[in-house]
């Protein structure tokens, strides 16, 4: 049963990429739309979480407000599922065109020193559609995927990123063989992107977010420490066509991993404070 599930799930997303793309945008959001709302009104497992996420984001929120939160986060995740199915056909002046940027002589600075540079971000809006834009404005990306099952579907997603001209990879039991691949990449000179707000390892840091305890992976902290390549968190949110990524200032070395990585939860919870509804976040974070 659990190969059959595996075997619809992988079905689906090639329908979708099939399909999603051939769509005219105007009838892909509608049918989007409607299907986000469809599923906060079913209130399942995923919702919950998003809800309670979002509660500690926004504690002083009314339960309307929460509600209304929730909602819009749910259509924020399915623009990106939208997105992600039609990204590939999109020509560079439109990926380049939709994308506005906040404090970019930051990275652009960094990365001219020649030093490479790391790049952490959260799971907020689009960052596949940053990944793309970066390298088409020069700084082609390296990045790590979880590995899906079935294996099928990890190979398509690794697909869909290398056809937006990204290196992807996968994350697997052999961790001390990626570390080392990415630390060569930023030794030449590379962009090195990770999304890092939620551990999958669970050896990840302690750190304080929104006030409670959670736990975020120490990599891009230490490849900046073994390396010396800057550590630059960034944030994204929607506004309205346009995506937008905010570069904040690099990450001091000082006090070791753990409070770089502190430093880092500090920019994430900065920019998801402040585009909530953009923070696709429906797993467990928090540790209570």
């Amino acid at each position: 049963m659990e190969r059959l599930r595996q075997r619809a799930v992988d079905l689906a997303f090639a329908l979708a990429w099939a399909l999603v793309r051939r769509l005219p945008e105007s009838v892909v959001t509608w049918l989007f739309h409607r299907v986000a709302d469809f599923v906060v009104r079913r209130n399942g497992r995923g919702v919950q979480r998003l809800r309670s996420n979002l509660a500690v984001v926004r504690p002083a929120a009314t339960p309307a407000e929460l509600d209304a939160m929730t909602a819009a986060g749910m259509r924020s995740y399915l623009r990106y599922w939208q997105e992600a199915f039609r990204l590939p056909e999109w020509d560079d002046e439109r990926i380049v065109g939709r994308v506005r940027t906040v404090n970019e002589k930051v990275l652009r600075d960094a990365h001219t020193a020649g030093r490479g540079v790391i790049c952490a971000l959260p799971h907020l809006a689009n960052y596949d559609h940053a990944g793309a834009w970066a390298g088409r404005t020069g700084m082609p990306v390296s990045t790590v995927a979880e590995r899906l099952r079935p294996e099928s579907l990890f190979d398509r997603f690794v697909a869909y990123r290398k056809k937006l001209g990204m290196e992807v990879l996968p994350l697997t039991g052999s961790d001390e063989h990626v570390f080392g691949v990415l630390a060569e990449r930023l030794r030449a000179g590379g962009f090195v992107c990770l999304v890092a707000d939620r551990d999958l390892s669970e050896r990840g840091v302690p750190v304080d977010f929104f006030g409670r305890r959670s736990r975020m992976p120490a990599g891009p902290a230490a490849l900046s420490v073994r390396t010396g390549a800057p550590l630059i968190p960034a944030t994204l949110h929607y506004d309205g066509p346009e995506l937008v990524i905010t570069f904040h200032e690099p990450i001091e070395r000082a006090g070791g991993l753990a409070a770089m990585t502190q430093r880092c939860a500090d920019a994430f919870a900065e920019g998801i404070a402040a585009h909530p509804q953009d923070w696709h976040m429906m797993q467990r974070i928090f540790v209570d």
